[in-house]
């Protein structure tokens, strides 16, 4: 069996190590959870309850101090069970998927949470299971506009490439994207130019992205307008402002915990993670790149 046949159908314990990054997180798991349940879209499953079995993986955001056997420092399984038991009394749903989702957003709702595994599988309805995978990260956290209703703002992000950062229509384009009413954020990646080459992984990492920054700055030099920003704060400031923003990826790559620091030099990896950051509605890509699938930010080709 292939490789990616095998995780198809593997434990989300071995799916969570098979993906895990190069600084692989603490994980905690429930196994073989079985609850009963009225779930179910066809009219033969109204009206009764039927077994439904949970396997749940969650990596966690490392420890940075002693735990000193102190519950409250770490994410207990209750977090797990009680999302579970939440989800289902708070009412009838017909899908697997649906009950899936709530659960994950309930669970990646705590602080430590960072990413969930999920299997539920229907024990009742034939000599098999029928279940449903899923994998989501930690809820992005949407930038709110000052204004009394607290109106969430989901920007576009765009991952350009150096051909985009030089052509001269460049700014027209962009102009389009932005005239939809929503702010939008450039990002780019390492400049043509060879970047210098060090043996140590922390220091080269740090080169990689100063070249980033001197491309973003590149790229802001088409268009007065552009701002370019680093910090979260001022990312969140300019997106309130209707802002098109240049993103300098250093500072907020450098300063976050669970920041995709181990692709310093891939500017669309850095991207993507800005975008589910940010809950954007929509991150655009130059033609033919291509990244890893699950993210909950829908992508699309850089429009003509």
């Amino acid at each position: 069996m292939s490789t990616d046949s095998h995780l198809a159908f593997a434990h989300p314990e071995e799916r969570a190590e098979a993906t895990a990054s190069a600084d692989p997180r603490d994980r905690i798991s429930l196994r073989d959870y079985q609850v009963e349940a009225e779930i179910g879209a066809f009219q033969t499953e109204r009206g009764h309850t039927q077994r439904l079995m949970f396997n749940i993986v969650v990596e966690v955001r490392p420890q940075t101090g002693p735990v000193d056997d102190d519950v409250d420092k770490i994410m207990s399984y209750d977090t797990i069970t009680e999302a579970i038991a939440d989800e289902l009394a708070a009412g009838r749903l017909n899908l697997l998927e649906t009950l899936a989702e709530h659960v994950a957003e309930r669970i990646l709702a705590h602080p430590r949470a960072m990413r969930a595994f999920i299997r539920i599988e229907k024990l009742d309805r034939g000599p098999f299971k029928l279940g449903v995978d899923i994998i989501r990260t930690a809820a992005a956290q949407p930038v709110r506009q000052q204004t009394g209703d607290q109106l969430a703002v989901h920007p576009i992000v765009v991952y350009l490439d150096n051909a985009h950062i030089a052509a001269p229509d460049l700014p027209a384009r962009i102009d389009v994207l932005a005239a939809g009413g929503m702010p939008v954020v450039l990002c780019v990646g390492l400049p043509d130019k060879d970047v210098p080459a060090v043996d140590v992984t922390a220091v080269q990492r740090r080169i990689d992205l100063l070249a980033i920054e001197q491309n973003a700055w590149v790229l802001a030099g088409r268009d007065r307008r552009w701002l370019v920003t680093e910090s979260r704060t001022e990312i969140d400031w300019a997106i309130r402002q209707g802002r098109t923003i240049v993103w300098a990826p250093s500072k907020l790559v450098l300063d976050t915990p669970d920041a995709p620091i181990q692709h310093a030099a891939n500017g669309p990896a850095l991207a993507l993670w800005l975008a589910e950051s940010l809950a954007a509605q929509v991150m655009f890509l130059p033609e033919g790149i291509r990244l890893s699938a699950g993210s909950r930010v829908r992508l699309e080709t850089f429009p003509a």
